[in-house]
């Protein structure tokens, strides 16, 4: 929580020297460099991250709105996640599966 004060007093620190002109970025170009660096994953630690939560393949890929076939792949190290789905790891990594959005599970 000291991490989310920070970024938000050097946030309108930040917006405070913008609007004196005194900072040649845009608030758009700070906030850009604010963003934390996204980390790839290897098949361990892909693994690690779903058992930590104790979810099943299936429940996992249902949060990061992908197959369970993709999750056994990441997790086998045959394939590798880029993009969003590498965004949303990162995200169920540092904040928990509870931040992630997911659809809602459907029976057929």
């Amino acid at each position: 929580m000291k991490n989310d004060k920070l970024v938000d007093v050097l946030h309108s620190t930040a917006a405070g020297l913008h609007k004196a002109g005194a900072m040649d970025l845009t608030m758009r170009e700070f906030d850009a460099l604010c963003l934390p660096p996204v980390q790839n994953y290897d098949a361990e630690q892909i693994k690690g991250i779903r058992l930590r939560f104790k979810v099943s393949q299936a429940v996992f890929a249902a949060y990061l709105n992908t197959t369970p076939s993709s999750i056994q792949q990441w997790e086998r190290g045959i394939t590798h996640s880029s993009g969003m789905a590498l965004k949303l790891r990162n995200l169920v990594d540092s904040k928990g599966l509870r931040q992630a959005p997911h659809r809602p599970l459907t029976f057929q």
